[in-house]
């Protein structure tokens, strides 16, 4: 019977093999692969303290360590990112949402600024930039600190983006960094123009409608407390816990 938070038979079936230390694979041998699997998308979904997992899952110091070492050699990245082919492009939407950050997550080595970690009116936070395809479904993420402008993500994520029309809000209605990189890559433009534009640029009313979808993927994202409130200290764990969170939500 599976545990509260924990990966289904056939959830794990679908990336046991994408994972260091399976069988055949060079390297270390890691037959306890599911149990620490399950360890930190529990932690992820029920947002306790690392050292409150229940005692199933073994010494909290090995799960954490594990957890920045896969996180930090792209282990998390690599599962979401093969679940991801399967993003449906009919269109593709951005957006960004903000999660406080408590006050525990600051002082790492190198500073806040450097782990997406910044002071707003709202105190610590940081932003999570996402994409996500025609249904709404994640096909990537970059981590700013909280006060960053939208754009920010734009930079990063549209050139990676393979769906079209691009669904976003009047946020992203910026010429040089989103219109005109869109037009030159042949995409259609489904962006608002700001109040700003002298020359209002029309759109598809209709297939805006569907912007909601990347709002409900951002709740779904925000059901994972320890993402909803961001408890890590490092951007490389934390987007490692995003990541995971996002494969999760692929093979619901």
């Amino acid at each position: 019977m599976t545990k509260r938070y924990e990966l289904r038979d056939d959830q794990w079936e679908k990336i046991k093999d994408l994972l260091p230390g399976r069988d055949a694979h060079v390297g270390r041998t890691s037959r306890d692969n599911r149990l620490f699997v399950n360890a930190v998308l529990y932690r992820y979904r029920s947002g306790v303290p690392w050292r409150d997992l229940p005692e199933r899952f073994g010494d909290f110091r090995v799960v954490h360590t594990r957890h920045s070492r896969w996180s930090r050699s792209g282990v998390w990245k690599h599962i979401f990112q093969v679940l991801a082919q399967d993003a449906g492009n009919e269109y593709a939407m951005i957006d960004s949402t903000i999660v406080r950050a408590h006050q525990h997550s600051a002082g790492a080595k190198k500073g806040a600024a450097a782990h997406a970690i910044g002071r707003s009116r709202g105190g610590l936070s940081a932003k999570i930039h996402a994409t996500v395809d025609a249904l709404g479904n994640p096909t990537g993420f970059h981590l700013t600190p909280g006060q960053a402008h939208d754009l920010e993500g734009a930079d990063v994520l549209l050139p990676q983006t393979q769906g079209e029309p691009m669904i976003a809000d009047r946020a992203y209605d910026a010429q040089e960094r989103v219109i005109t990189p869109l037009e030159n890559a042949n995409k259609g433009i489904v962006i608002p123009s700001t109040r700003s534009r002298k020359q209002v640029r029309d759109y598809d009313h209709h297939i805006y409608q569907a912007r909601h979808l990347i709002e409900n993927f951002f709740a779904k994202l925000k059901q994972y407390r320890a993402i909803a409130t961001r408890y890590d200290k490092t951007a490389c764990n934390f987007l490692g816990g995003i990541h995971l969170a996002a494969a999760a939500i692929w093979l619901i």
